[in-house]
């Protein structure tokens, strides 16, 4: 029998997933929209999060089947739009672990203050590196969860508790215009990125143990726990330098406010925690969308050959080939263009996947609907947002989602297979 997760490489596997795309890319970018009320944001697109984890793990048990929105898709007749709808993801996936591959470079590279080649170079290795790890087997993936997660939790709360302690709310709106409350809705449909790797888990249900049991209770409490962390984080780190050296240092926005904390040691001690959190989520993404390729390659919505394993039951052709994309991806230039793109990617599933909880009247389904509507609500304010400061992200989006629906039934109409 192949080695499974327990409870907590389970939901350390959903917090990599979350953190290491979250706080560290994202802290700047949202203190910007959103000022003194950036902790509103990372609340509200939470809410949205926990009731999608509740329809996505609920889904998983109700089906007994790793796959996601693919497989829930599947099972209610609709294989063709859930063909379609994993074709975007495997790109979205691509483009989060090179974001999260060009994040840990430019952390790192901080400390050393090389050249431009440095974050290049250190993105592509983190993603070589982490393939060869989950082409050994999902205990050794997991365990880098396990070491990783924990690690850079202690320094993040470590970090946040003291800029906390300072208490310093005037820095919250420092060098900036205080914002209205409501910039906090803008920026929760910006940031909802922060929290797509929690679904991840829902690729993994054969690799976890008890999935009945520990899926929906990793996922739920994953989620609330990386709310509390973003929302400590936002307003620790913000009182300890200001809104607007957080704006204008976003790229390494954590490091320079460990450094004003406490010296060189805060700036090695946060760039640690980056490496650990950017490497975890790495880890996570690859991880699950290797067995989301495999899944749909077997059930020929991609060549078969994408699910070829090899002796530690790994789909080892697809990891490949996602780590090959990303690495490429990450080395060759920012994708700041692209980080939009995916989470309006994520926001289009997320939607979709709370409207199937709700017409196949999961537990508490009504908070499905809810779900679908904040959604929906996200989705076409980011993509007013975005259309208007970053069009060419938009327009690669919705390219991506043409090529991938055509030809596909895009309205609730059953399919005979």
């Amino acid at each position: 029998m192949k080695n499974k997760m327990g409870f907590n490489a389970t939901w350390s596997m959903a917090v990599g997933g979350m953190v290491g795309g979250g706080i560290f890319s994202v802290l700047g970018v949202v203190v910007d929209l959103s000022g003194q009320w950036a902790w509103l944001s990372f609340v509200l697109a939470g809410i949205i999060s926990i009731i999608s984890a509740h329809g996505y793990s609920q889904l998983s048990i109700k089906y007994q089947q790793s796959g996601g929105a693919f497989t829930f898709l599947k099972e209610i007749n609709h294989k063709k739009l859930g063909g379609g709808l994993s074709w975007v993801l495997i790109v979205g996936y691509i483009l989060t672990i090179s974001v999260y591959a060009f994040t840990f470079g430019h952390y790192v590279a901080h400390v050393f203050h090389a050249g431009a080649w440095l974050p290049k170079f250190l993105a592509f290795s983190v993603i070589a590196i982490l393939a060869l790890v989950n082409l050994r087997g999902v205990g050794d993936a997991s365990m880098v969860e396990i070491i990783t997660v924990w690690g850079k939790l202690a320094v993040l709360l470590g970090l946040s508790a003291y800029g906390l302690y300072l208490w310093n709310p005037e820095a919250l709106s420092e060098g900036m215009q205080p914002k209205s409350w409501t910039t906090a809705l803008m920026g929760a449909a910006t940031i909802f990125m922060a929290y797509e790797g929690f679904q991840l888990l829902s690729y993994d249900y054969e690799d976890i143990e008890n999935a009945e049991k520990t899926l929906p209770r990793a996922m739920m409490t994953a989620v609330i726990a990386v709310i509390a962390i973003y929302v400590m984080v936002s307003l620790g780190a913000t009182m300890l330098v200001g809104a607007k050296t957080l704006i204008e240092q976003e790229e390494v926005a954590l490091a320079v406010a460990g450094k004003q904390a406490f010296g060189m040691t805060g700036l090695i001690l946060v760039t640690i925690a980056a490496a650990f959190s950017t490497g975890s989520a790495i880890n996570a993404t690859l991880f699950s969308t290797g067995r989301l390729m495999e899944r749909v390659a077997n059930e020929h919505v991609l060549p078969s050959w994408l699910s070829k394993e090899n002796k530690s039951g790994i789909p080892w052709l697809a990891i490949v080939i996602i780590a090959g994309f990303a690495g490429l991806l990450s080395a060759i230039g920012s994708l700041s263009t692209l980080v939009d793109a995916a989470s309006l990617i994520f926001l289009v599933t997320f939607g979709t996947v709370n409207f199937i909880a709700f017409r196949e009247k999961i537990k508490w389904h009504w908070l499905s609907l809810i779900g679908f509507g904040g959604c929906l609500a996200a989705a076409i304010a980011s993509t007013i947002r975005q259309f208007q400061i970053n069009p060419v992200a938009i327009g690669i989006v919705l390219f991506l989602l043409m090529a991938a629906f055509f030809g596909s039934p895009l309205i609730l109409k059953s399919e005979k297979d």
